[in-house]
């Protein structure tokens, strides 16, 4: 990465690949090969896409599927903030490409991006610290355009639905402008507070009731915002309020629930 001045479209690479197992495990083995990062790989489909916690990504070919491989972004203890830079160059893209009087393009903690209160798009941060002493990190980013997967657990949608005519192409095009805008706003970290001002502006369900399923328990109150490091404000019902810095949120008011 870049660090003495402005990112530009020219700093980052593109390669597009066919079907491939997953484009974050094409990211990291470059980066295990010596690959100096700002390297984006696409493919156009993918056999082993994966979200979350290992859950399976529903990657057949119509959709976008990107991962961009990044190295020493940032200070080890910065890196937190990243996927807050990611949800806005995401949201930046699916807004360039959803036509005026859509339903509404929001961002859902910390990097859902939703359509109608509809998820559109998969993103999954993973890290690697290589032999040679390099962080490597990759943003495996998928976005729903001419379908969505079926899923029961939360409300999903795509592009299309919603009038949007890109291609998968099209819609990358926007994300690989954005996504250098983005990251020359958080500016490896240190540009924290400008990415939280502006994901508060596109942020979904602010002042709503929530669920937070940790990973020992779930704690219900009201969404509060972020703080000034990104992370989540929980106002629970005897007052307190509390940050958390990792959980699946569920909003009751709309059943929508994060993968």
């Amino acid at each position: 990465m870049v660090a003495d001045r402005a990112l530009s479209l020219g700093d980052f690479r593109h390669e597009a690949l066919g079907e491939v197992s997953s484009t974050n495990a094409e990211c990291l083995e470059r980066a295990r090969q010596g690959d100096p990062g700002n390297l984006w790989l696409t493919a156009t489909a993918q056999t082993g896409g994966r979200g979350r916690r290992g859950r399976t990504w529903h990657s057949a070919p119509g959709n976008l599927y990107a991962s961009l491989l990044l190295i020493d972004p940032a200070p080890m203890d910065a890196l937190g903030s990243l996927p807050l830079a990611v949800a806005l160059a995401v949201y930046g893209a699916v807004r360039r490409v959803v036509p005026p009087g859509s339903d509404l393009v929001e961002i859902k903690w910390p990097n859902d991006i939703l359509i109608g209160r509809r998820k559109t798009c998969g993103i999954l941060i993973e890290g690697e610290r290589l032999t040679d002493g390099r962080q490597a990190v990759v943003v495996g980013i998928g976005v729903n355009i001419a379908f969505k997967p079926d899923l029961s657990n939360y409300p999903v949608t795509c592009l299309r639905e919603h009038g949007a005519s890109a291609s998968p192409d099209e819609v990358f095009a926007g994300l690989f402008s954005s996504m250098v805008d983005a990251l020359s706003l958080w500016k490896r970290g240190e540009g924290v507070a400008a990415v939280v001002s502006r994901w508060r502006y596109a942020a979904c369900g602010m002042g709503e009731r929530i669920t937070v399923n940790l990973t020992d328990r779930a704690i219900s109150g009201q969404f509060s915002g972020i703080d000034d490091k990104g992370l989540l404000l929980l106002t629970q019902d005897d007052g307190r309020r509390m940050t958390i810095a990792a959980g699946d949120v569920f909003f009751e008011q709309t059943g929508l629930e994060k993968e």
